[in-house]
């Protein structure tokens, strides 16, 4: 994904990668507890989603469906990358240990870091 997407857009992602294809009118709706976007600000986004090619549109009679373009696991490992390029020089580790020192860790997380540790030892 050449362009980054904003904080508001990616709203709009969340809401189409749970369900897809929907119309602006249904995203509109879906964002409704969340946000309060008016239609118009909906279909903006959506544009530009479109105009970025994360999004694709397809007429369907006098509206659009709107599909991601985009699988949500490869946003994320894309997201994540930049992340730890841009903080921690590449490295995960000053990451996990910023988190480590900053965040209050339960058991439960210091076990589920373990796990994964094994697994991937494995």
């Amino acid at each position: 994904m050449a362009e980054r997407i904003s904080d508001a857009e990616h709203a709009v992602m969340e809401v189409l990668w749970r369900r897809a294809p929907l119309t602006a009118i249904e995203v509109s709706d879906a964002l409704a507890d969340e946000r309060n976007w008016s239609l118009q600000t909906v279909k903006t986004l959506l544009g530009r989603l479109v105009a970025k090619n994360v999004v694709a549109h397809e007429a369907d009679g006098r509206r659009y469906l709107y599909r991601p373009l985009v699988e949500r696991e490869d946003y994320v490992a894309g997201e994540s990358q930049r992340l730890v390029d841009r903080l921690f020089g590449g490295r995960v580790t000053p990451l996990v240990a910023h988190l480590a020192e900053t965040q209050q860790l339960s058991d439960k997380d210091i076990a589920e870091i373990e796990a994964l540790l094994k697994a991937l030892k494995s």
